[in-house]
């Protein structure tokens, strides 16, 4: 990732001094489940892994081949820590998806491609979607969840730009063929399909 908060500078330190943020609840696995179903082994990207929930969910529950990149070593390292179970968990890279060279990916193209609490870091948002385009098999899936900017019920200024922005949506759905969307709570989910 580059840019100001998009990159290891800035997450690396934040996972380091023990930040975590919000993790999976019930409703949004179900919603994960529902739009992009089984795996059937088909392999999956993971952006901006994190603590790795989501990567696990994929590959332990649905099935995909799951492997998991962010560009912060901590969280990775975090992540990795809690693949404890007798089966093989998700692949786990430091890297950076603005910037890495694709073929240094596992697969050549993935049927599903998630993205969660990561989209609204993007310096250029047009060229990071434009970069997973090209990374989704046909039929695939984009899996983006974002907060929506406005959404927090708060009184700090601050927080309530936190999320993406009405643009920022637009340039997200532009060109699928397919976008679903649905709201959990000050957050939205977005089924892209080419």
């Amino acid at each position: 990732m580059s840019g100001l908060t998009a990159n290891a500078a800035y997450w690396e330190p934040l996972w380091a001094e023990g930040r975590r943020y919000r993790p999976l609840c019930e409703a949004e696995l179900r919603m994960v489940r529902d739009h992009l179903g089984p795996g059937r082994a088909r392999p999956a990207l993971d952006i901006g892994s994190g603590d790795g929930a989501l990567a696990r969910y994929l590959h332990q529950e649905l099935g995909y081949r799951t492997t998991g990149i962010d560009c912060s070593p901590t969280a990775l390292a975090f992540a990795a820590a809690q693949d404890t179970g007798a089966a093989p968990g998700p692949t786990w890279r430091c890297w950076d998806i603005t910037t890495g060279d694709l073929a240094d990916l596992p697969a050549a193209a993935y049927g599903v491609v998630t993205c969660r609490l990561v989209y609204r870091w993007m310096d250029d948002k047009a060229a990071f979607v434009d970069r997973v385009r090209r990374l989704l098999a046909p039929g695939g899936v984009f899996w983006v969840v974002s907060e929506v900017a406005g959404r927090r019920v708060t009184s700090d200024p601050a927080l309530l730009k936190l999320g993406i922005t009405a643009g920022d949506e637009e340039v997200l759905k532009a060109g699928w063929s397919t976008v679903r969307t649905t709201d959990l709570d000050v957050l939205r989910c977005y089924a892209l399909r080419p």
